[in-house]
């Protein structure tokens, strides 16, 4: 029989330990998201809260997740990361991909913490 059980430290695995409405937090893996969010930062994620255009929001992207900010443009919705050497990425099917908002990034010094609203 199979292990269908995620990493420790997956977000499935954080998603899965809490309720769906719960927050939950991950760490800022690459520089997709500088300047705003550096690598290392933590960032909390709220899985309730409205996704709009402008919102930093986690979503599904090909068996795996993305930290992208969410745009709308004359083509539909799209992912786009602050860093330009990074590409938009479109979401044909709508906001459905979307689990969750940024609410707070944290980071080494109090003084990179920011809520997000």
């Amino acid at each position: 029989m199979s292990d269908t059980r995620k990493p420790p430290g997956s977000v499935e695995d954080a998603c899965g330990r809490c309720a769906e409405a719960a927050l939950f937090s991950l760490q800022v893996l690459d520089d997709s998201m500088e300047p705003e969010f550096p690598q290392g930062c933590v960032i909390v994620i709220d899985p309730t809260a409205l996704a709009t255009d402008g919102s930093y929001v986690l979503a599904d992207d090909d068996g795996g997740y993305l930290f992208r900010q969410l745009q709308r443009g004359a083509e539909g919705w799209s992912l786009t990361a602050l860093n330009r050497r990074f590409e938009a990425v479109a979401l044909p099917t709508g906001l459905n991909t979307v689990r969750g908002v940024v609410v707070q990034r944290s980071g080494t010094r109090r003084s990179m913490h920011k809520r997000y609203d």
